[in-house]
């Protein structure tokens, strides 16, 4: 495995791929919402999908220090709120909080986990049993995903800002305000600039976060050991450049720090190292996660190993 000292976390050739495809993501999205929509709406839907999909991955790499030192140059580069659903700074907050690698898939202390405590799970009637089960195979993810997801966050959120303590209160109401500005400038510009409809936009932006829940469908796994519950997935093809190889994942908890377009060449070239220490956590592609677990879940809901401390 490549040793942290010797990968650079501050090189402008490293930043230089992240600023040209922000640049184009903006530009496409432009031309998706206007005149490829007004030409052909099915290919201006689907490339404003993909280009939400895409944008959503720059965030991820804005929050982790690129291209700038500056947190407020990296936030102003995504202010706007092409994604609609979750504002950047409740995203940045609580995806650093999921970056505690020894609290992974604890179903209170890490934001991002998809399990839920045994004995909350128990209390939930039959028809969110479902629900949640149905969530848990790669379909129900991509189509239900983004709608549970956001109302949980948002729910959870929405009792911070009433009921928690006043500075975090403060804090987020002041992110989802912000976020506010953000899809405010999405929204003048398909009312003043752009062909496409709002319903239109709004499914294009649904099935955007649905195709990031593709990545996040098994990022994580509830094992005893620490390392091996982050997979890797080393597919090369069109769905690991839109997550802008984060399918490396346990490569990117590893190095948090490093580009995205590195990530490759650091997994190939300690890849033995880094499949043993994941435990065999390992997908040849995202074609073997489709045929696996399209229609088959994972993992159960409730987490298999959590314990309540005494």
């Amino acid at each position: 495995m490549v040793e942290p000292g010797r990968i650079p976390l501050r090189d402008w050739r490293a930043e230089a791929p992240t600023l040209a495809l922000i640049v184009a993501v903006y530009a496409l999205w432009l031309w998706g919402t206007s005149g490829l929509w007004a030409a052909s709406p099915p290919l201006g839907w689907l490339l404003t999908m993909l280009c939400v999909a895409q944008f959503s991955s720059l965030q991820h790499e804005m929050l982790h220090g690129h291209p700038f030192r500056s947190r407020a140059a990296n936030e102003a580069l995504v202010f706007a709120g092409l994604t609609l659903f979750v504002p950047y700074r409740r995203f940045r907050d609580t995806h650093i909080a999921h970056h505690d690698d020894p609290r992974l898939t604890d179903p209170y202390d890490d934001p991002e986990s998809n399990y839920l405590d045994p004995e909350a799970w128990a209390r939930l009637s039959r028809p969110v049993r479902r629900l949640l089960r149905a969530n848990n195979t790669l379909l129900g993810r991509i189509l239900l995903g983004p709608a549970i997801s956001t109302v949980l966050f948002a729910r959870a959120d929405l009792r911070v800002i009433r009921t928690g303590p006043p500075d975090e209160a403060r804090k987020v109401a002041r992110a989802w305000g912000l976020h506010g500005l953000g899809v405010a400038l999405v929204l003048g510009w398909l009312w003043l600039g752009g062909a496409m409809p709002l319903w239109a936009y709004v499914l294009a932006a649904y099935e955007g976060f649905g195709l990031l829940k593709i990545r996040t469908f098994l990022e994580h796994r509830a094992e005893a050991l620490v390392p091996e519950r982050t997979v890797i997935v080393e597919d090369r093809g069109p769905l690991a450049f839109l997550f802008l190889f984060n399918n490396l994942h346990a490569v990117h908890h590893l190095y948090p720090g490093v580009a995205w377009h590195r990530l490759p060449r650091i997994y190939a070239e300690g890849r033995e190292g880094f499949r043993a220490q994941n435990g065999g956590y390992v997908y040849r592609s995202y074609a073997q996660i489709f045929r696996r677990h399209l229609l088959r879940a994972k993992d159960p809901v409730p987490h298999p190993r959590f314990r309540r401390g005494p």
